[in-house]
């Protein structure tokens, strides 16, 4: 496989992915603007320290990010180089295993979607599954146990230059603050490889779920199951509870999972609520959540803040893209009303912009 993975067509369409994700450097401050030079460069050299086994990953750049209600989210990023190679690796191995991956499964792989998943959901809702085992998985991305995830991955992947490679990336240590962490455990998110791992891990789930005949929907750690009754959800969430604590060591946030009915349950930023429509009892119809809502204040509330460095053409143009997108995701749901409430709160906010921007202290227009 290895051969494979350093062709030269593979490591092109592997630089031109990266180059088109853009991304930030790594430890070694390296921007993806500079992959082609490598790559004209010390190609030759870079394929030979992989082939040999000699290549090292450099450590990995953590970064903190906003989950918002005050909690954050550590990415890790490797160096271009890395994500160059784990691109490459990425584009082979995924061939291996697309095609054994479960039908409900929905996040990161090819010609699949949220939309896909959410639909699925209210599907089953909308046939009577309306008693909802929804678990969450306390931080799965940095439990993930690197050695039952390489020995899944070598039941597809038996090249053992490949193997060495991808548990060389896993055991990168994690530079955080300027101080090194090692890592004897987890996927950093924000690798190229990351999603793919995630996925070939959690399949293991995916597996027992079909084994048992349940109806379920996942999208890559978020995962919901859909039973008739409450009776069964409990005796389903307990069973899968012991399974992923014992088969696959992860642990379940219990916090934030149990059993819920469809009104009180989310799916990927999605509501549920009664059509209340003539002759059809028990459907539900899409809305936005509630936490979606507040999400899409926010980052208009940013764009539309006075003291934000923005022009207003600008502002005007950062809106544009951030609705577009946003109604976009969400374009199956009943949105509507609360769009045209939007709106009106929208134009408020814009109209305190403009009389700001404009206003100068001494009750003249700026200039």
């Amino acid at each position: 496989m290895i051969e494979q993975i350093l062709t030269r067509k593979n490591l092109l369409q592997a630089m031109r992915r990266v180059q088109k994700n853009h991304g930030s450097a790594g430890v070694d401050y390296m921007p993806v603007t500079k992959l082609s030079e490598l790559m004209s460069i010390d190609k030759e050299g870079l394929t030979e320290k992989v082939r040999s086994g000699k290549y090292l990953p450099q450590p990995i750049l953590g970064v903190e990010i906003s989950k918002g209600e005050g909690k954050t989210r550590l990415l890790g990023i490797p160096t271009v180089t890395d994500r160059l190679l784990q691109q490459a690796v990425l584009q082979i191995m995924t061939a291996r295993f697309e095609f054994e991956f479960s039908d409900y499964s929905f996040g990161f792989r090819p010609k699949r979607n949220v939309q896909q998943a959410v639909l699925k959901a209210q599907g089953y809702i909308n046939e009577g599954f309306q008693h909802i085992v929804d678990i969450d998985l306390k931080t799965f991305f940095d439990e993930v146990d690197h050695s039952y995830l390489l020995q899944l991955i070598y039941r597809k992947v038996k090249c053992r230059k490949t193997l060495r490679l991808i548990r060389k990336w896993l055991r990168s240590p994690i530079q955080i603050n300027g101080k090194l962490v090692k890592r004897r455990k987890g996927v950093p998110q924000g690798s190229p490889l990351s999603p793919l791992l995630s996925n070939i891990m959690l399949h293991e789930l995916d597996r027992e779920l079909e084994r048992q005949g349940l109806r379920f929907v996942r999208y890559a750690d978020d995962f919901s199951i859909y039973t008739k009754s409450k009776a069964t959800a409990r005796k389903v969430g307990n069973a899968i509870f012991k399974f992923l604590k014992k088969k696959l060591k992860l642990t379940i946030n219990r916090e934030k999972s149990g059993i819920r009915r469809p009104v009180h349950f989310t799916c990927l930023g999605f509501g549920f609520v009664p059509t209340y429509k003539k002759g059809e009892r028990g459907k539900y119809q899409l809305v936005v959540s509630a936490k979606s809502w507040k999400k899409l204040k926010q980052k208009l509330k940013i764009i539309t803040r006075k003291t934000t460095p923005m022009s207003f053409d600008e502002r005007i143009r950062k809106l544009k893209e951030v609705q577009r997108g946003w109604v976009n995701a969400f374009r199956m749901a009943s949105i509507q009303n609360k769009l045209n409430e939007l709106d009106g709160w929208l134009r408020n906010r814009l109209r305190y912009c403009i009389w700001h921007h404009w206003k100068s202290p001494n009750g003249k227009g700026k200039t």
